[in-house]
């Protein structure tokens, strides 16, 4: 599993790791992880021109260690100060020391444009806001000269904390980050600009709080979670997943959520709506009821909202299953017909699944407002309905209560498409039916779904085909 922690836990860390450390070890165990990824970006370092973009403070005493470290190594290496007067002293004199160049910022242009890597040093964890005029300078010289970029720690002028990104930043073809991962470089936007991620162990582990800020699942991780029949399992102990979904314009919906669902665990899946002739025609192992959601049979879970529209019936349907005390799982036209009231009332698990249109929507903010800010509008979903909230998009969130945000890591934007959204409502709502808790649930639906589409390749793909995959990503997964 992947772990993230905020600035403030990080840097809390760090200082009761240097009281135990002689003076300097701390900044040396990050320069030596720094040189070595640089090293492997340049494949041969001797001969090789590198530009270090150097601000003040540790971030860039950090790369200035490196820096000597490489000319050592036979690089030639260039420091670009953005601030010489709060430069980090002792990693300059050991720049110096081992044959490298300095100048200042208003001459560096050259130097970038000359290098095959360039590090970007510029900025710290702590730093707010986008790049200054003259950092981003540099920057676009290094992005027009096509070098490789490095950013050390994470990529200047992105949050750190939050994935967002407020102005011009540095977008790296990769970050080596020290100690643990920081929230911000699993999480988009921000993610984007880190390229791949290098974790350098620099001894934090120890005064690391056991709760991080994030996580995001990995194979063994989901793995552990995964339902599994033994041999008194029969198909009502496996868990029954209820589905609301379809109407007479929208009777796909209901084809594609039960599609999901029937790949995710439970043992029966039965539908009750008005497009039960679909559903069969399509999978007749379905149990399918014409009559109300509560009259249609045992059910452990339900999943409400697709493609259900906003008539009347759609809205006693959704407030019958929210009546039953058994988990449920809202999404599509399901959120648009919440009454937030009834949620925060319920006793069993809610899962809210939506877009970040739908999620604008339910907390009365702009979308490009969700879309920037990713991570407080889950918790802000999760905290205001009292729910698990799933927050669809380039990143997959998953929040619930005061445990750590989930950050989903598969994925790939071929799934912008059609109906997906479908599947993963029935596939996440099986699991819960199979008696994942609501979080679980979520987590393992959004890693499965997101898979599922990745082994399909790069190339168009429909919602029916995700469905289709996902026993053969569980299959893999299980296998380890």
């Amino acid at each position: 599993m992947r772990t993230g922690y905020s600035v403030e836990t990080v840097r809390a860390a760090e200082r009761a790791l240097m009281a135990e450390l002689p003076e300097g070890a701390l900044m040396q165990r990050a320069a030596a992880g720094l040189a070595a990824a640089c090293a492997d970006l340049l494949g041969r370092v001797y001969g090789a021109r590198v530009a270090l973009l150097t601000g003040s403070g540790d971030n860039g005493g950090d790369a200035l260690y490196a820096g000597a470290r490489l000319a050592r190594r036979g690089a030639g290496v260039t420091a670009v100060l953005l601030a010489p007067e709060r430069a980090h002293a002792g990693g300059l004199r050991a720049l110096r020391r081992a044959g490298g160049r300095v100048v200042a910022a208003a001459d560096g242009v050259p130097a970038v444009r000359r290098a095959d890597l360039v590090v970007d040093g510029i900025v710290g964890i702590g730093g707010r806001g986008g790049l200054r005029p003259g950092a981003e300078s540099l920057v676009m010289a290094a992005e027009e000269a096509g070098a490789l970029v490095l950013a050390v720690d994470l990529p200047s002028g992105v949050d750190a904390d939050t994935g967002e990104v407020r102005g011009a930043a540095v977008r790296a073809d990769a970050t080596v980050t020290f100690g643990t991962y920081k929230p911000g470089l699993l999480i988009d936007p921000a993610r984007e600009h880190a390229g791949a991620l290098r974790l350098v162990d620099i001894g934090l582990g120890p005064w690391l709080p056991d709760e991080p800020g994030v996580e995001a699942l990995q194979h063994a991780d989901v793995a552990a979670l995964l339902p599994r029949p033994d041999a008194e399992s029969d198909k009502y102990r496996r868990g029954v997943v209820g589905i609301v979904a379809g109407s007479a314009r929208y009777p796909g919906a209901a084809v594609l959520a039960v599609a999901g669902a029937l790949s995710g665990g439970a043992g029966a899946v039965r539908y009750a709506g008005p497009a039960a002739e679909a559903v069969i025609a399509r999978f007749p192992e379905t149990l399918v009821s014409a009559g109300p959601p509560s009259k249609a049979g045992r059910v452990q879970a339900w999943v409400a909202g697709p493609g259900l529209g906003d008539g009347a019936e759609g809205r006693r349907a959704l407030a019958d299953v929210l009546a039953c005390d058994v988990p449920v799982l809202v999404d599509a036209d399901g959120l648009r017909l919440l009454d937030p009231e009834t949620v925060r009332a319920r006793s069993a698990a809610t899962v809210l699944t939506p877009h970040a249109g739908e999620a604008a929507a339910l907390l009365g903010l702009a979308r490009e407002d969700v879309e920037s800010s990713r991570l407080a509008t889950v918790r802000a979903l999760a905290e205001r309905f009292g729910v698990t909230a799933l927050l669809k998009g380039s990143t997959t969130l998953v929040a619930h209560g005061d445990h750590a945000v989930r950050i989903n890591p598969t994925g790939t934007p071929w799934l912008a498409t059609a109906g997906s959204g479908d599947v993963l409502s029935g596939l996440t709502g099986s699991l819960l039916a199979a008696g994942l808790t609501g979080r679980d649930a979520a987590s393992v639906g959004a890693y499965l779904h997101g898979l599922a589409a990745r082994e399909l390749g790069a190339a168009p793909i429909t919602a029916m085909g995700v469905a289709q995959e996902i026993r053969g990503v569980w299959r893999d997964v299980s296998a380890g």
